[in-house]
């Protein structure tokens, strides 16, 4: 699994020119989803989110966590996240997991992150044309994969 987090003033997404969701401040979370991935990168994955500490403190240092600040979040599937750009110019997401692996396990780190954050998580809708709209705070962008745990 491979995310790309951003900390947001404020996050939406619209489909079809309705908003399914839509948040203030906390985390938008790009979440990237592979063939090899497992309910260990979930649980892996949730918990190092949950704990991140990239929200600032009362000094204005990040030193605290999406927890710790009460903030909300989306998640929004994104299969690009796994674009091979090795051979020639158009990406190929060969690596990125088919819906019927892709869906389950998105469902399950959405629930998983729910338990670790102790808030509902908005997402926008699996397969669709969807409209990102956000204001990245600081800007702050974290990427994750669980693939290099580092």
């Amino acid at each position: 699994m491979k995310v790309v987090i951003q900390r947001v003033s404020e996050a939406s997404v619209t489909v079809d020119q309705k908003k399914v969701a839509t948040i203030g401040y906390g985390m938008l979370i790009l979440l990237g989803i592979e063939n090899e991935d497992t309910h260990e990168d979930i649980t892996w994955l949730s918990a190092k989110i949950a704990k991140l500490r990239i929200f600032n403190d009362e000094n204005g240092v990040m030193n605290t966590s999406l927890v710790d600040v009460k903030g909300e979040a989306i998640v929004v599937s994104q299969f690009t996240l796994h674009a091979s750009t090795k051979k020639g110019n158009r990406p190929s997401y060969i690596k990125a997991a088919k819906p019927d692996i892709s869906i389950p396990l998105y469902e399950a780190f959405v629930t998983q992150l729910e338990k670790d954050i102790q808030i509902k998580v908005q997402t926008g809708i699996f397969g669709a044309d969807m409209k990102v709209q956000l204001l990245n705070d600081g800007p702050v962008t974290i990427i994750i994969d669980t693939k290099n745990k580092e």
